[in-house]
Order: C-alpha cells, then structure tokens, then sequence
C-alpha cells in the first residue's frame, strides 16, 4: 500500500471511529463540561483498545493462570505474555459485554476487571487518573450507558481492524475536538500525517539504496512524542525499505495522558514499553547519554521554558558535558533547546528533522543565545537543509512552520552549504477543514519537494496537481558562511567649527556618543570596501571599536525567496479611477430618474 492510500485509510478510520466516539462523548452532557469529556473518552478508548486486542486469547489466558496456580509457579509473567500472545494480559473474567449483566455491581466489577490487567497496562490507567471518572460516572449513573455503547460493533477498536497508525489519529482527532472546546493554546498542535512522511522522506533522505542494500538497525527518537505517532510513521518508512529491519523507538512526553497513550500504543505493537518515558525533556531528560540514528520531532515552540530554567541553565554551565552548550534563548521560547537536545543525542552519522516555526531563523542578535545556537550548527556543518511548508497545514495552528534537517555527517556534495526550499507554495486544498487543517501535501507534493532536494541546487519546480492548481517549489543553497555576519559598533569624534576632529591631551579623539551607531557587514563581504562604499562617505572621520565588534548568524529565509510586485502605474489607477467614477454616475442617473 502506497504512502498516498495509507494517509487515506487513516483519514476513513479517523472520520468514522472519531465520530463515533465524540457521539458517546454527548451522554456526558450535564455531568461534564465539554472540555472535560477527554478525561473520560480517551482512558475508555485506551482500556477497550487493550480489551479488544487481548479477545482472541482471553479464555488461553485464564486457563494458563489457572494452571499456573495448580503447579504452584507464582512467577507468571512470561507464561501470561506468550498465552496472550502480547507484552500485556487480562486475568479479569469479566469482558466489556458481561459486566453489562450485572447493572447493580458495574462499577465494582468494572474496578475488578480494570486491576486484573498486567502491571504495565494499570500504570497506563493510572497515569490517566481514570479512578475518579469512574466514580463520577458511577454517582450519576453513566457508567453503564459509556461501557454498553463501547461494546457495539462500530466500536470495535481491536489491533487486527484499527492499525496504530490509525489509532494514534483517531486520539489526535478526539483530543483536538476536547482541546478546542477549552481554547488551548496554538503551540500544542498535532503533526498530521502528511508532514510526517515528509519529513521521513527527508530523513531517508539520499540513503535509501544504501539502507536497502546494507539493511537497517536503526534507532529512532521523538523528544516530544505526544501519542508516539512520529516514531511509529518512521518506524514504517524504514520496514519499507527494509522488511527485515531491526527498529528500536524511544520517546519522552511531558503530558500524562499522551504518554500514556503513547505506552499504550506501544505495549500492543509489541514494543519495549520502557523506552517511552514520561518527564519535562528540557529540565528531566530522561534518556541522559543516549545516542539515536535517527531523530524526528515536533516539540512546542512559543513556550516558554520558565519552569525549568532553573535544570536547564545548571546544564549549560557544564559546557560541553551538557546539552545546551552553545547558548540559551529567550525566556519566552524554549524551541531551540529542543533542536539543542536533538542535536547531542545524534550519533555521528544520525539525522534528525525537527519543526520549528520562524522565530529560530532570524531571532536575537549578534552575540545572543539565538544567534549563537544557529552559528554552533552552521560551524560545525551540521546543518543541512531547511523546508518552509505550506501555512495552515496544521490542526490547531496556522503560522509558517519549517522542517530544520540536521545531520553530523553530510554527503562530501553538501559539505560547507545550507539548502533552503520554499515549499510554501505545494500544496492541495483539503475539500473539507479538519480544525485549522486547509491544506494538504499530497503525495504528488511530496515528491516535487523531495525532487528539489534531490537537486541540491537553484531553481523552480512546478507540477499541476491533481485538483488542476499549479504546485511550486524554490530551491537556493548558499554557502554556510552566507548566513554569518559581523556587527560592528562605529564611533564618530567630536568636530570644531572647521569640521576637524578634537583631541585631547593625549592625543585621543573625543567621541561624540549621540553619534554612535552599529554596521552589519555579511561575513563574505570584504569589509573594508563596505565601510568605504556604506560608512566613509557619510562618516569621513568614523572609528571602529573593535573591542565590541561581534559575530552573528541568521538565515533571512523570507529575505531570499521575496518575490517584488512592481505597483501599479499612476496612469493605469487613474483610468481605473475614471471608469469607477463613470459607474457611480450611471448608477446615480438610475436612482435619480
């Protein structure tokens, strides 16, 4: 199945089983505020996921635990796991379809069914805090009503009919419709699907033969992994290629109930649920040390990073021991230190394709955390593209966002460059919204945008897409040095009434400081020409401090791809004017008459 008919199968399964679920949400109407149906839906989704994944085993595994117990073997686990056929098991008799046999006892023997789950799955439960829903529920006499309609067959959300992928969108969907009712903030938005096979196709990047031929033992990482779909959209990239593919996925998430899901997820895939972490990534990293293959993220940006200033600038004393070496940004948004975490966590030869919205292109001047973050990446060539996506491309939010793809082993041909592709322009309108979701990169998309960086070079590629709107994409490289610049501070001295400059006792100017000012100078430019062409001829007697003069980095990716629009000749907006005004008279000459 091709990417293309993939992200259409989640799209159908998404509409049908969302809204499914959001109809069972409505019987909480009056119990619960519509922002608050979340803490209900989500855990019961993620209990009837496990209870229907374990279905095909059930009786096995009663039967193995009760022979365990006639043998004496009180070390259950692995036997429970492999009757299961899953890295979890239920010992509950009870099912979703008998507790409704019994209408007086179902919340205690809801509670029974939900603690005879194996270890991993109640810590998932826990996490959740779904013991007070279920009182709530219980008090007012829904707690019936919510499990009697998730045992109809719409309902259904075994492993075998819903894939992962599927599901992590159906969570995705029904979160985005609670969270809009309470008005969260744009920075917590889900990636939808189609930006994440961009961003795979980026990872594999010009590898793909290689990876074929050599076969894949690969670790992924997603440092804000929400429901872990990143990971789990990479994970299948990489079997494509390579069917036989030893993939290991981490992930850390600061929210309990998205990790939760997440572990979830994971446990039914059959995954090492211990590597899906639970913590504040900035301030608890929870995977200290660790090196991955491949890195791929969407962590929040316009967020600031108050709460663990405190663990994040002791880290930055420890230069290079700790992650965020090369400088802090601005209190008020932490989305580089992520990209910082993503780079000390790669190996030498990983990648890493992190989003970022514009501000880490141009923010902070020379000499800030901002702009010495950047230079850390451009000196060190480790920076290899950067793809500006369509706007309002994202559920919750839409602003210009970018995919930053980071690399510590460049190919010899992009050693020393940066390519920046404007894909702003490539794109096919949704034919219905999802949220703040208009737009969509199509496969056809996809592949325009992987031809411009396959190109490694200047120039426009166009496509008429399937919808008969034309798609473009721009592609420049500039050299690393390009984006790097020198501010210099110039200083003018006091002139006497002849225009000659004044000096004191020894021979020092004196400096006229309402008349200080500062110069950038792009780093590739000869400076001495540029002071002479720029400065001289305005500032004759202008000195250089050279003590405060500072480098800095920047990447005007808007600057680069500006298109000018010459205005409109007067003479043309005066027949313009002329023809208006002849129509208000008509029109007047008819009211009037």
């Amino acid at each position: 199945m091709s990417i293309e008919e993939k992200q259409k199968q989640t799209t159908v399964n998404v509409q049908e089983k969302a809204n499914l679920i959001w109809a069972i949400a409505d019987k909480l109407v009056g119990v619960y505020k519509p922002h608050e149906y979340g803490n209900v839906i989500l855990p019961m989704c993620v209990v009837k996921r496990f209870e229907d994944t374990l279905a095909p085993t059930k009786q096995k595994v009663l039967d193995m635990n009760k022979q365990l117990d006639a043998d004496g073997i009180t070390v259950k686990q692995g036997f429970l796991e492999k009757a299961a056929g899953q890295k979890f098991y239920n010992l509950s008799p009870f099912t979703f379809e008998t507790l409704l046999s019994d209408p007086e006892n179902i919340r205690e023997n809801f509670e029974s069914y939900l603690n005879h789950f194996s270890e991993n799955v109640i810590d998932v439960i826990h996490r959740m805090k779904f013991q007070q829903e279920i009182e709530t529920m219980a008090e007012n006499g829904l707690l019936y009503l919510v499990i009697k309609e998730f045992c109809t067959e719409k309902a259904y959300l075994g492993a075998d009919k819903v894939s992962s992928v599927d599901m992590g969108y159906i969570f995705e969907e029904l979160v985005r419709k609670f969270s809009e009712s309470y008005d969260e903030h744009a920075g917590a938005h889900f990636t939808a699907r189609d930006i994440i096979n961009l961003m795979t196709e980026l990872l594999v990047g010009e590898d793909e033969e290689r990876l074929e031929e050599e076969g894949i033992t690969a670790t992924i990482y997603d440092m804000a992994m929400g429901t872990s779909q990143m990971l789990g959209c990479m994970s299948d990239r990489l079997l494509e290629i390579d069917p036989d593919a030893d993939i290991t996925t981490y992930g850390q998430e600061l929210n309990e109930q998205t990790f939760a899901i997440a572990k979830a997820d994971t446990l039914i895939k059959g995954g090492n649920a211990d590597n899906m972490r639970q913590g504040d990534t900035l301030g608890d990293d929870k995977f200290d040390g660790y090196k991955f293959d491949y890195i791929i993220s969407n962590p929040p940006f316009g967020i600031e990073w108050k709460t663990s200033r405190a663990a994040v600038e002791t880290e930055h004393k420890k230069g290079a021991a700790g992650r965020f070496e090369p400088g802090l940004p601005a209190i008020g948004d932490g989305q580089q230190l992520f990209l910082l975490n993503g780079v000390a966590k790669l190996k030498d030869t990983g990648r890493m394709a992190i989003i970022q919205n514009g501000s880490p292109l141009f923010k902070g001047d020379a000499g800030s955390g901002e702009s010495n973050i950047r230079g850390y990446l451009l000196e060190n060539d480790w920076l290899e593209a950067i793809v500006q996506l369509p706007n309002d491309l994202f559920y919750n939010t839409g602003i210009a966002t970018y995919i930053w793809v980071i690399t510590r082993n460049k190919s010899v041909e992009r050693q020393g460059k940066v390519q920046l592709i404007d894909a702003s322009q490539c794109y096919e309108k949704r034919r219905k919204p999802l949220g703040n979701k208009r737009v969509e990169i199509t496969e056809t998309a996809r592949q325009l945008i992987m031809q411009a960086y396959d190109s490694f070079s200047d120039g426009v590629l166009t496509q008429t897409a399937a919808d008969g709107t034309e798609i473009r994409v721009e592609s420049k490289v500039r050299e690393n040095d390009y984006f790097k610049y020198s501010k210099l501070f110039i200083m003018n001295p006091e002139l006497d009434s002849n225009g000659n400059v004044v000096y004191d006792s020894k021979g020092r100017p004196f400096i006229d400081k309402s008349l200080n000012d500062t110069e950038i100078i792009p780093w590739l430019t000869d400076r001495k020409e540029y002071l002479l062409k720029n400065v001289v001829p305005y500032s004759p007697h202008c000195i250089v401090d050279e003590k405060k003069t500072k480098i800095g980095y920047e990447i005007p990716f808007t600057r680069e791809f500006y298109k000018y629009t010459p205005l409109k000749p007067s003479a043309d907006i005066f027949e313009e004017l002329k023809a208006l005004e002849q129509q208000e008279a008509e029109m007047m000459n008819k009211i009037l008459h």
